[in-house]
């Protein structure tokens, strides 16, 4: 057996886009923007961690929300609060719940592009 492909931010987001055009999956609209929304929920995880390691190696155990918190130390406040913000959205975004219809191609559009921006702040 051969092992995954490590995940890169840039095809994740790439795939975010694919799945909101339609491109990707034979699932219905909201099925793809829920995909879109765990694309990009896994790319700013990547970016977290990305950032946090080059302040504090070793965190790679730690929780999610663990990082989140832990990221003002690694990036400015603002950037670290937006980043926690777009987490809990998307996080929101991508589970089903009986309850909800689902994102809309507006909001996911909306946080692709707060994700395109954070990993930006994120990466350098």
């Amino acid at each position: 057996m051969t092992a995954p492909f490590p995940a890169s931010v840039e095809g994740l987001l790439l795939t975010a886009d694919h799945l909101l055009h339609g491109e990707l999956a034979d699932a219905t609209t909201v099925g793809r923007h829920r995909g879109a929304c765990l694309a990009l929920r896994t790319a700013l995880e990547l970016c977290v961690d990305r950032a946090l390691e080059a302040v504090t190696p070793g965190l790679s155990r730690t929780t999610g929300r663990a990082k989140l918190l832990l990221l003002h130390s690694a990036a400015p406040t603002e950037t670290a609060r937006r980043a926690k913000a777009l987490w809990a959205q998307l996080s929101l975004g991508c589970h089903y719940h009986l309850y909800e219809l689902g994102p809309t191609y507006d909001q996911v559009r909306g946080w692709r592009t707060e994700a395109d921006d954070l990993v930006r702040e994120l990466n350098h």
